[in-house]
């Protein structure tokens, strides 16, 4: 497979900014995902989030990329690239279909920073990889990420029942999708 480019131009609106992420966010930036608002909806495993974790995390997304399954990106402050607001993905990418993820630094959160990052990501997705098919899971008692999906014109297609080993046992997920004609 082949490797999964970045966009040829930046993903920015005055909202947020999206970047690849360095080796330099691991040990301030991506530590933010140890957020316990994070951890409760995205962190699978039960042991708590450590800067080894952050390291491989970081290092499994270049992988990814490499292996053309995901492109991750670093959510960041328009006007100040340094200041990372959180992160999101495009995975599991195969067949025109992909799956659109995301986690948000607490000081971020309510400024509609993930809705923005969502449609960016929407957008290029559909126009430059040539996806047909977006996809966006979450946790039944996530709500503020069900909020996102609507607002982004995501229509809710149901919930997979004791879809995925989560913090050791099985959860439930709500599924989402979006096609190219119904990008807001």
């Amino acid at each position: 497979m082949r490797e999964l480019p970045f966009p040829a131009q930046p993903l920015a609106d005055s909202v947020v900014g999206l970047r690849p992420w360095r080796e330099s966010d691991v040990p301030r930036n991506l530590m933010q995902y140890s957020d316990p608002l994070t951890l409760r909806f995205s962190w699978r495993r039960s042991a708590p989030y450590t800067g080894a974790d952050a390291r491989e995390y970081f290092l499994a997304q270049e992988r990814g990329r490499l292996h053309g399954k995901q492109v991750d990106f670093a959510l960041v402050d328009p006007l100040d690239e340094r200041t990372v607001l959180g992160g999101a993905s495009l995975y599991d990418v195969q067949d025109g279909r992909a799956a659109v993820g995301y986690w948000l630094a607490a000081q971020a959160r309510g400024r509609g920073v993930v809705t923005h990052a969502v449609r960016l990501i929407a957008a290029w997705a559909f126009d430059e990889l040539g996806i047909a098919r977006l996809e966006l899971t979450c946790a039944p008692d996530n709500h503020a990420s069900q909020r996102v999906a609507e607002r982004c014109g995501f229509t809710r297609e149901g919930v997979l029942r004791s879809h995925t080993n989560f913090k050791g046992g099985r959860r439930d997920t709500v599924v989402f999708s979006l096609l190219p004609s119904e990008l807001p």
